[in-house]
């Protein structure tokens, strides 16, 4: 079987990190990746915010946490020390596919480099709020996104679990 096929078989949610920062060549090759997903017509709808910064790291998962209803003290990151956000232009009709396919290859080019990861959901409401625009105005991020999901990235903490069985049904031919 070739690496790629490989990639796609074992990757596997982490929902316990390590603190260890991903490598920035690693990091760097993984967002690439990202930029490369295929896109409607070719109109590249989604932007990747990159977080590297703890604090600001902190900040949105405490308003994940939030969203999501968990107790105070939860991390829906799982301790992930980056967070990819990617967000879509809702101008474009296939944004919502388009930004879905940026998380696959961030997920996927980060298994085959040995970092762990995880799609982390809530994104739209973060930034559908006061607190997601305003991360947006911070920035200088300009236009009418939607936020897709959280890649969080970093080192397991522990090995992941075998894939589940196949479901019997999954497949048709015809």
């Amino acid at each position: 079987m070739n690496e790629t096929l490989k990639v796609l078989e074992s990757r596997r949610s982490c929902r316990n990190f390590k603190p260890d920062m991903v490598k920035d060549e690693d990091l760097k090759a993984i967002i690439k990746a990202g930029t490369y997903a295929a896109t409607g017509m070719g109109k590249q709808s989604p932007i990747i915010i990159a977080v590297t910064d703890k604090q600001l790291r902190n900040e949105l998962s405490e308003e994940n946490r939030k969203i999501g209803g968990w107790q105070e003290g939860f991390d829906p990151f799982y301790g992930a020390p980056v967070i990819l956000i990617v967000l879509a232009d809702k101008s474009v009709p296939t944004y919502v596919y388009d930004g879905s396919l940026v998380m696959g290859n961030l997920m996927n080019a980060a298994e085959s480099l040995g970092v762990a990861n995880i799609w982390i959901h809530r994104a739209k409401e973060e930034f559908e709020s006061d607190f997601g625009k305003n991360i947006l105005k911070k920035f200088g991020i300009e236009g009418n996104y939607e936020g897709i999901g959280h890649c969080a990235l970093g080192y397991a903490a522990q090995p992941s679990n075998e894939a589940a069985p196949r479901k019997d049904n999954y497949v048709y031919y015809i």
